[in-house]
């Protein structure tokens, strides 16, 4: 079993890591895009045509199913990716996870991209799945950035903002970021009010990992041998996995995969 994961940059750790613990046998292909990152600022149409540079390098590599682990690129490219590499491959997209958090009643608050805070496709997903509950949307500029180069100083810094931008109240938090994934117990640090309830963080990735398996009508086998391999793909490009993954739990889990026969790290 192979499935492959496409992202910008870090931002597909996650789920990668998610798909690593729900199927350690199954090889991963990690495709990026570090020389034209970020995509956040890109027109639709230059944001569709990057996604399918960085699709079609996956693609090459024959998985059974490919993770858009990336919220820019499901809102502006998945109908071109599913035309492209549909029903050969199945594609997967991410939407933030705000149905889930909604059912608590809230308040919930959206930590978001400044580009998709406010946006017609998040104010829409609020109406279809959150209409009645209080929520915010919470930009978070600098935060996506900072986590792509593990910038200790600068992530404390754009949590610390945007906590400052969060209501006191809220219960639940959706991390409408892939990127904000991996930083999730610091945003929950930060914005966790003494003796208020537990904060609930809502992330996509287990969602992803899991339905990537239902699409290719695999089970979840968490008891398998981790023998799994990891092919790394920068802008098209075979490489080893940055070293700035490492800084993240889900990097180093992702970095004890042994290399198949077409990857690139070996651990």
């Amino acid at each position: 079993m192979k499935i492959a994961l496409m992202d910008s940059g870090t931002g597909l750790l996650a789920a990668a890591a998610a798909v690593r613990r729900l199927r350690p046998d199954a090889d991963l292909v990690l495709s990026s895009d570090p020389d034209g990152m970020p995509w956040g600022p890109r027109t639709p149409e230059d944001v569709t045509a990057h996604a399918l540079a960085v699709a079609r390098a996956a693609a090459a590599h024959r998985p059974d199913a490919l993770i858009v682990a990336c919220n820019t690129a499901s809102v502006h490219a998945l109908p071109a990716l599913r035309a492209e590499l549909e029903p050969a491959v199945p594609v997967i997209g991410t939407v933030p996870a705000i149905k889930p958090a909604a059912t608590g009643g809230g308040p919930v608050a959206i930590w978001a991209t400044p580009a998709t805070t406010g946006s017609p496709y998040q104010r829409d997903l609020i109406e279809r799945f959150a209409r009645g509950v209080d929520v915010t949307g919470v930009a978070c500029p600098g935060l996506a950035d900072a986590v792509e180069q593990a910038d200790e100083a600068a992530i404390d810094a754009a949590i610390a903002v945007a906590a400052g931008r969060t209501p006191r109240d809220v219960r639940a938090v959706v991390l409408g970021c892939t990127h904000y994934e991996l930083v999730a117990e610091r945003i929950r640090a930060a914005l966790q009010q003494p003796g208020a309830p537990a904060l609930v963080l809502h992330g996509s990735a287990e969602a992803v990992a899991a339905q990537a398996l239902r699409r290719i009508g695999a089970e979840p086998a968490p008891a398998a041998t981790p023998a799994g391999g990891l092919t790394v793909l920068l802008s098209g490009r075979t490489a080893d996995l940055p070293a700035a993954t490492l800084a993240y739990a889900e990097g180093r889990l992702l970095a004890r995969s042994r290399t198949d026969t077409a990857g690139a790290l070996s651990g």
